[in-house]
């Protein structure tokens, strides 16, 4: 029997400014400073996503038709993960540092890097991974002593209602509460004075957010998608290119902002990479992926529609795929050959099951076409030899990268994300190579191999 979920109610808009209020007063009162306050916290907070374990499942289902194990792997496990790592390591994060690097003129007066919470702080969560783009932040600020409101999407309604109910039985209520609601209760929370404001979601509302909290000067944290290219050269194993770059693609119907939004393609693959995308299919759904229960759906009728745009705007030729059904917001894996980088699934995000693949002479036509559709793309992907990932690598931006692999790079908690951060990455054998973009082999295919 499926587990009995909550309702979603908004939040009235003449509470939003209290409620508001009432979190910014309840951080002078220092109460979150303690880290024995916060530990505990969080120790609540993991057994309640534990307790309620049948609902995030659940909601998940009902909300984007998530199977159970991909809700389980990067849902709800990575938000108790990530609670446990914060236990681990927020005595050492919160301590003094010495700072480093003080001329011999100011060593005497023996200064200290302190770390003091922000502020009350305000997470906006995401419809596509609504535990973890809600929970993640939220986890954050309890661990930096801050107070928080969160305001889950209500694009997944189910697990909004869960993730209050999580919230409200875990946490103090008068340092950490939900607000639930849509565009009038998110403008109504953005009115009110905040110390930082995490958003996941798109650009257009990003802009907005990003407007509004410059008005007071307020930092802001936005990860907004990106249109994510993936390279295969004409040395990748077409095998290991289709299988990782499917996988990627079909994890909750390709609703993640890290996948690849398009694969740019040497010529001289093409077919037997496409030959692979076909076996691969029937391997990963041998009863085709609209009766799989691994394969999630579209999370509305808004989002449906607005991808069959996308693809019906195209001037593509469908190879694999193509079904759809708005009734089930079924959206098959669709595997698309366009001849243009102004194609309307390439020059958009499509954040959907579809796989443009954009042949190329060569890997030099490649490249300067993935650095005109995006400059500084979340993520990219190429497979290849070793000289040819370094060359993309070389010759690129992006927030991230995984190597001959898909989006890897943004499940590992020690790397860096996003934006202009550099890490280090690993050859095949372990060692560290040298700084680049953060960076994650898969399997190496050298030249000829």
């Amino acid at each position: 029997m499926a587990a009995k979920l909550p309702s979603f109610e908004h939040t009235p808009i003449d509470d939003i400014a209290n409620i508001a209020a009432r979190i910014r007063k309840s951080f002078v009162t220092h109460k979150t400073r303690p880290l024995e306050f916060r530990l505990v916290q969080l120790r609540k907070l993991y057994w309640a996503l534990k307790d309620n374990e049948d609902l995030i499942l659940e909601a998940c289902k009902q909300d984007l038709g998530k199977p159970s194990f991909e809700t389980y792997l990067s849902e709800l496990s990575w938000c108790m993960n990530d609670i446990v790592f914060m236990q681990k390591n927020l005595a050492r994060w919160a301590k003094d540092e010495k700072a480093e690097d003080i001329p011999f003129t100011n060593r005497l007066m023996a200064p200290r890097i302190r770390k003091d919470p922000l502020g009350a702080v305000l997470v906006i969560g995401a419809f596509n991974f609504p535990i973890q783009l809600s929970l993640g932040p939220l986890i954050g600020a309890i661990s930096a002593g801050c107070t928080a409101v969160l305001k889950p999407s209500e694009g997944s309604p189910y697990c909004a209602a869960v993730l209050q109910k999580i919230v409200a039985e875990s946490l103090d209520p008068d340092y950490y509460t939900v607000v639930q609601g849509a565009i009038p209760e998110t403008t109504a929370l953005l009115d009110q004075k905040w110390d930082k404001i995490f958003y996941t979601g798109s650009a257009n509302v990003g802009t907005i957010i990003a407007k509004k909290a410059a008005e007071t000067l307020t930092p802001v944290a936005l990860e907004l998608g990106g249109r994510n290219p993936s390279f295969v050269t004409k040395n990748a194993d077409p095998k290991l290119a289709a299988r990782r770059l499917l996988w990627a693609k079909t994890f909750n119907a390709g609703q993640v902002c890290v996948g690849q939004n398009y694969t740019l393609i040497d010529r001289e693959v093409l077919a037997p990479f496409v030959a692979e995308l076909e076996a691969q299919l029937k391997e990963f759904y041998p009863q085709g992926a609209r009766n799989s229960p691994d394969y999630g759906r579209i999370v509305n009728a808004r989002q449906f529609h607005r991808l069959k745009k996308m693809l019906d705007d195209s001037q593509g030729k469908i190879l694999l795929g193509g079904t759809m059904d708005e009734a089930s917001l079924f959206i098959e894996p669709t595997v698309i050959q366009v001849s243009s980088p102004s194609d309307s699934l390439i020059k958009d995000e499509s954040f959907g099951p579809f796989l443009p693949i954009l042949p190329v002479s060569n890997l030099d036509e490649a490249i300067r076409i993935a650095n005109e559709v995006h400059a500084t793309p979340l993520g990219l992907y190429p497979f290849g030899s070793k000289a040819e990932v370094e060359k993309v690598l070389s010759q690129t931006r992006s927030g991230g990268a995984t190597l001959n692999d898909g989006f890897f790079h943004a499940s590992i908690p020690t790397m860096p994300f996003g934006g202009e951060e550099r890490g280090e990455y690993a050859d095949v054998d372990g060692e560290v190579a040298r700084d680049e973009v953060s960076a994650v082999y898969g399997e190496e295919v050298e030249a000829g191999a």
